[in-house]
């Protein structure tokens, strides 16, 4: 299998841009997004790559786009290789299953997470002073809990290094308070909506994290990647178990085996084992084909 991984392209079609797991090839009009299989953990991007990851990414994000879309317009036009410009035509077969066309946007500096549980980076902040993001949440939740309601809790979206938790105040000096406030009411409609179809396939979205560009009319669009394994924690729901950590089909497997050897998060990252490799590759494909039940 690790023969058909795609962990770089170099394509003649246009200005290429990279991103932890994207290629990004500016076509004049359009952007063509290629979703390689690179895999990032804690803003490293690691030297394996995922077996189906990419496009097991890439077409989730197709799914979510079409599904969400009377919530918030998005940048998708397209996944059909047929329809890109001719220019694309010879790279079909790589780009077939990992790839889309969209519409360009400027977007916006920071990265836009809802929680509906309290995992991860929330849980140590709520354990230090029983916040976050600047939001104050009620005593006695144990990690895991589900919150009464889903929080908004906004980051940096830094160039290079980690992205930083910022309050909702902080969020508007940035990006102004009437767009501030329409992308947390967006944030927030997508995730309720998401998490009820989620829970249909057997998935709790504990958390995601959703990205927005503005249009040419300065129009508000969904851009990036939507409600994947690798923006999203997923855990199974006839797992779930508050109380400590849970089950995931994420990328959470590899953050423990990192944990686990005490990485500090510095490059050079380390190479995975084989079996954290595998188990990682099981995991997305699993989480897509319970999804695609209620997403098709």
């Amino acid at each position: 299998m690790a023969k058909n991984l795609v962990l770089t392209t170099d394509l003649p079609i246009g200005k290429k841009s990279i991103g932890k797991v994207r290629d990004i090839y500016d076509l004049g009009d359009y952007l063509l997004i290629v979703t390689t299989d690179r895999i990032s953990a804690f803003d490293v991007v690691l030297p394996n790559g995922i077996p189906l990851k990419g496009k097991t990414l890439n077409k989730l994000s197709v799914l979510w786009f079409k599904k969400l879309a009377h919530i918030i317009r998005n940048h998708f036009i397209t996944d059909n290789v047929k329809k890109y410009p001719s220019i694309c035509k010879p790279y079909a077969k790589l780009l077939r299953g990992r790839s889309m066309l969209v519409k360009k946007a400027t977007p916006l500096p920071v990265e836009c997470i809802v929680r509906g549980y309290i995992s991860g980076s929330g849980w140590k902040s709520y354990k230090n002073d029983r916040t976050v993001c600047g939001l104050t949440l009620l005593p006695g939740l144990v990690e895991s809990d589900r919150l009464d309601e889903p929080i908004f809790t906004p980051t940096t979206k830094a160039e290079s290094g980690h992205d930083m938790p910022i309050s909702f105040k902080e969020m508007c000096d940035l990006i102004g308070e009437e767009l501030a406030l329409k992308v947390r009411d967006v944030s927030l409609s997508l995730y309720i909506k998401a998490a009820k179809v989620a829970e249909q396939a057997g998935i709790i979205i504990a958390d995601t994290k959703f990205e927005y560009g503005l249009s040419e009319n300065n129009k508000l669009m969904l851009i990036d990647e939507a409600l994947t394994p690798d923006s999203s924690r997923f855990w199974p729901l006839d797992l779930y178990t508050p109380g400590g950590p849970q089950p995931s089909f994420d990328k959470q497997f590899v953050r423990d085996y990192l944990l686990s050897i005490d990485w500090e998060g510095k490059t050079p990252a380390p190479k995975l084992p084989q079996e954290v490799i595998d188990k990682t590759s099981e995991k997305y494909f699993e989480a897509y084909e319970k999804l695609l039940s209620v997403l098709k």
